[in-house]
């Protein structure tokens, strides 16, 4: 939580944290300010110290809603007089800009910790030039869990009620398709729309989006609406031109946040429509087994890989190859339990091959339990999901409930 940032830049060593880039669609940032619409940030936050926001001035009363201390460019530092120092070297231009704001900041000779979205080359070119205006300064980056990464792992009951209600917009959005698809008429053993033509997979999709929008959320990441072999791929979106068939397994894994860039919730559900066949009964019979049986044996303070660990011994049993026993495996129970959730739709504690010692099951935290078996060359895949937070009385509990029927009824 944010209590937990001024605790863990003492325990690295880390004097500034240096967060860039929009308000928006930019979870570092977000978690500091909200969503509002301006996009060229700069915010640092010293030390056991308040944040300040450096911004353009026409951008000053979005960013006034942050509640923040700001600073416009143009107050103290208009760009024109750097540039024109630089005698239009742009880079240099920049990178003195920059220094300003250091030194404006008392930030000289410290330990920086970078954060943001931006392009990669252009950080890199200001980080070089800001290097030899600032020598003293240490930059830092971090390849996994990131000071803010950590601090974003447990979340506030705010947050929480934010994530409960992506929930419970995406649980309304999966009873509406549920019902789209049960409503429409078969032909040829597909579904097809009042012309008499097959509804397709990118009609579904623009109907999700769609509704998503209506409610305030938006789907950055895409929905993954597999069908078949398709479902067979964990990843697979699902082939937009493809045909909704009788009898073949459809994997809905939709994961929106709130529109700007807020918290994510991640849902999935296996279905047929009409009927499901003897061999996908029993599949999704063993992940629906298993989904229970973790969530029954979760346990705060535990490391979340225990569980994944768990999941491949109890798929095992069931007469499955797992990634763990062949990390190189294409068919059986091919990826991991769960990931945690929040700003990042995958994000700390992690629970496989490179989780770390800091990815616990710690209260405060919000996660996903996700078994899966995936056939693609038998054409079925099988997947099912539930986001849950572990409060802080050490009670683990779905987000958004929903049923786990595997078939639903084509009335027409």
């Amino acid at each position: 939580m944010k209590t937990d940032i001024d605790r863990l830049m003492q325990e690295e060593n880390i004097d500034v944290l240096w967060v860039t880039g929009s308000m928006m669609n930019n979870p570092d940032m977000v978690y500091f300010t909200g969503i509002h619409n301006a996009s060229t940030i700069n915010l640092f936050k010293l030390r056991d110290k308040p944040p300040i926001i450096f911004h353009d001035n026409f951008e000053r009363d979005e960013v006034a809603k942050s509640g923040l201390k700001t600073q416009s460019y143009i107050d103290k530092f208009p760009f024109d007089k750097y540039l024109k120092e630089a005698r239009g070297n742009v880079l240099k231009a920049y990178s003195t800009w920059f220094k300003a704001f250091f030194i404006e900041t008392c930030i000289t000779s410290s330990r920086v910790a970078i954060f943001g979205k931006k392009d990669i080359s252009y950080t890199y070119a200001i980080i070089k030039a800001l290097k030899r205006e600032l020598p003293q300064v240490e930059f830092i980056g971090y390849f996994k869990d990131s000071l803010l990464k950590q601090a974003r792992m447990t979340k506030s009951q705010a947050e929480v009620e934010q994530i409960r209600q992506m929930g419970n917009v995406t649980t309304q959005i999966v009873a509406k398709v549920a019902n789209l698809l049960s409503n429409q008429k078969v032909k040829d053993n597909k579904l097809v729309n009042k012309g008499g033509h097959p509804i397709t997979v990118k009609e579904i999709k623009k109907l999700i989006r769609l509704w998503l929008v209506e409610r305030g959320a938006d789907n950055p990441e895409g929905t993954i609406f597999a069908i078949g072999h398709d479902a067979g791929v964990p990843h697979n979106a699902g082939d937009p031109n493809g045909f909704l068939e009788l009898g073949k397994p459809i994997v809905f894994d939709i994961f929106p946040c709130e529109a700007g860039g807020g918290y994510f919730y991640d849902f999935t559900r296996t279905w047929c429509l009409g009927y499901a066949t003897d061999e996908v009964q029993k599949l999704h019979a063993q992940v629906l087994k298993v989904h229970h049986k973790i969530i029954s044996e979760l346990r705060p303070n535990r490391p979340f890989r225990d569980f994944q660990k768990r999941a491949s011994e109890l798929f095992t049993k069931m007469g499955h190859v797992t990634i763990e026993k062949q990390f190189n495996v294409t068919e059986g129970y091919i990826h991991c339990i769960g990931h945690g959730l929040g700003l990042n739709v995958h994000e700390n504690p992690f629970s496989g091959i490179s989780a770390g010692e800091r990815d616990i099951l710690t209260p405060g935290i919000v996660f996903t339990i996700e078994p899966g078996l995936y056939y693609p060359s038998k054409n079925i895949g099988v997947r099912i999901e539930d986001t849950i937070y572990l409060n802080p009385q050490g009670k683990f509990e779905i987000l958004a409930d929903y049923p786990y029927d595997l078939v639903i009824p084509v009335k027409n």
